[in-house]
């Protein structure tokens, strides 16, 4: 070890230090918005989903492609919420456009 390594040693360790406490301070900064993040999240809740909603297809005519329950996470992008009724129609004319996972169908009271 030369005559000049122990200061250079020294001047690392401090700018760890240095660092380290910058991290804190950053992380702790970051835990300040999450929280601000979830009061104002609490102040204004989300709508409630709808009751309804058809999803349509991509391309030209945007054909319908599925009629799901407001819940269900299998819906894509393109959805748009309609009344039971709407759903009801859609559903009696293509009884194959009722997602088999929420079964709108079932909830709808349909054979």
């Amino acid at each position: 070890m030369g005559e000049g390594d122990g200061p250079r040693i020294e001047l690392l360790r401090f700018l760890e230090r240095v660092q380290v406490r910058d991290l804190a301070r950053t992380r702790e900064w970051i835990a300040q918005e999450e929280q601000r993040l979830v009061e104002i999240a609490a102040r204004h809740p989300p709508p409630p989903p709808p009751d309804w909603l058809i999803e349509m297809g991509i391309g030209q005519g945007h054909r319908l492609v599925a009629v799901h329950q407001g819940w269900c996470k299998m819906t894509g992008s393109r959805v748009k919420s309609v009344l039971a009724e709407e759903a009801r129609r859609l559903i009696g004319e293509n009884g194959s456009l009722a997602c088999q996972l929420c079964r709108p169908d079932t909830e709808l009271g349909m054979p």
